[in-house]
C-alpha cells in the first residue's frame, strides 16, 4: 500500500489502479478509500490512473491532534504530487466541498468534477441543529459511536428514524461506526453550509457539477448555483436516486469531461449557459438556429452570451459551420448556434 507524508507529518494512504491520466477520488462523510465508488472505479480504469486515498483519520491514514480544513487540503495536495504534480479530481458530497476548497487554495487540479456538494442555496434547504457537531462529538467521547452516526443521519442527512433503525442491524453499520469520529471533520469542511461564493470565484479549473435528477430540490438548486457561480463551470443532472447516480450512468459523463479538450466546456453566467458542443440535433428542430459571423470561437461564445443575457435565461449550443480558407475581415469563419430556452 503506497503512502505519502502530508505537510504536518501525517501519513496518507492511497491506492492506484488503471492506465492513463491521473484521476483522484475524494470521498465524503463516513467513507474511506475502500468505499470510494467501488463500482465506478473499474469503469474509469481503462482510460485513467485512478487514485483513491484515505482522508486523514480514516482507514490506513494517520491523524494529527490539531485538525483544520487546511490540513486536508495539504493531504490532497501531496496525493496530487504523487500522481505527477497535476491531476483531475472527482469529489463526492462533503468530499466535493473539500475538493472545491483545494482548487481555490491553488492545488494543481487540471479539471474538477463535483457530485452534489450539500450546500444550502436558500432557506428551502433543511438546516441541521446548531449543536450538531457538539452532539456528535459528545456521543463519540462517551463511546456511543452508533448514536453519533444515527444523529448525523437523521438530523443532518434527513433520513427517517425508522430507516436508520434498520440500518443499525445491517452488515455495513460497524464500518460506519468505525468512521464516526471523522464526522466532525466533515462538519468543519462544510462550515455553516452556505455556498462559499468567495472561494468559488477563486477556482479557475474547468468544473463539472453533477446531481441526480431525483435528489431533493434544494440540493439540485445548490448544484445549479455552484455551477453558475464558477468562472468555468457547468452542471449536469443525471438519472439516479437520492444523492446517488449509478456508475454505468456516471462513468461516461466523467470520461467525456475529463478526457475532452474544449468539447463540452461551458461558460456560465447568471441564468444561462453557453456550451461549446456536443450538440443535440433535436434542439435545432425544435428551437431553430441562427447563423452568426465571428472571427474566432471565443468571439462566437461572447456574442452568444450577450444574446442570452438579453433573453434573461436559456441555453445555446455552438457549432462551427464553415472555416474560411483564409481569414480576412470580409470572409470570417461562421459559427451556427442553436438556441433552446430552458
Amino acid at each position: 500500500m503506497p503512502t505519502v507524508t502530508s505537510k504536518d507529518g501525517t501519513t496518507i494512504a492511497f491506492d492506484r489502479s488503471g492506465n492513463g491520466p491521473p484521476l483522484i477520488m475524494v470521498g465524503g462523510a463516513l467513507s474511506d478509500r475502500s468505499a470510494s465508488a467501488p463500482g465506478l472505479i473499474p469503469l474509469l480504469q481503462p482510460k485513467f490512473t485512478v487514485f483513491t486515498y484515505d482522508r486523514r483519520a480514516r482507514g490506513s491514514s494517520g491523524d494529527n491532534s490539531s485538525y483544520a480544513v487546511a490540513r486536508e487540503v495539504e493531504d490532497l495536495d501531496v496525493v496530487v504530487t504523487a500522481a505527477g504534480g497535476s491531476a483531475c479530481v472527482y469529489g463526492v458530497s462533503s468530499g466535493a466541498a473539500l475538493a472545491l476548497e483545494a482548487a481555490a487554495s491553488g492545488v494543481a487540479i487540471a479539471k474538477l468534477a463535483l457530485f452534489e456538494p450539500p450546500y444550502r442555496a436558500d432557506d428551502s434547504a433543511p438546516r441541521p441543529p446548531a449543536d450538531l457537531s457538539q452532539k456528535v462529538a459528545e456521543a463519540i467521547s462517551a463511546g456511543r459511536r452508533g448514536d453519533a452516526v444515527e444523529y448525523f443521519l437523521t438530523k443532518a442527512v434527513g433520513l427517517p428514524s425508522e430507516a436508520v433503525a434498520q440500518m443499525r442491524t445491517a452488515p455495513m453499520w460497524p464500518g460506519l461506526e468505525a468512521l464516526a469520529h471523522t464526522l466532525v471533520y466533515d462538519f468543519a469542511v462544510m462550515g455553516d453550509g452556505s455556498i462559499p461564493m468567495g472561494r468559488i470565484a477563486a477556482v479557475s479549473a474547468p468544473t463539472l457539477v453533477i446531481a441526480s435528477e431525483t435528489s431533493a430540490p434544494w440540493l439540485q438548486k445548490a448544484v445549479r448555483v455552484v455551477a453558475e457561480s464558477l468562472p468555468n463551470g457547468q452542471s449536469r443532472f443525471l438519472p439516479g436516486q437520492f444523492h446517488n447516480v449509478p456508475p454505468q450512468t456516471l462513468a461516461p459523463v466523467l470520461q467525456e469531461f475529463f478526457a475532452g479538450g474544449d468539447a463540452g466546456r461551458a461558460a456560465t453566467a447568471s441564468k444561462f449557459t453557453v456550451t461549446d458542443g456536443p450538440f443535440t440535433e433535436t434542439k435545432e428542430l425544435i428551437a431553430g438556429y441562427a447563423i452568426i459571423n465571428a472571427s474566432s470561437k471565443e468571439e462566437a461564445i461572447e456574442m452568444t452570451k450577450r444574446f442570452l443575457r438579453a433573453m434573461g435565461e436559456g441555453e445555446s449550443e455552438i457549432r462551427l459551420m464553415q472555416d474560411a480558407p483564409a481569414f480576412d475581415v470580409n470572409a470570417p469563419a461562421q459559427f451556427g448556434g442553436a438556441a433552446a430556452n430552458a
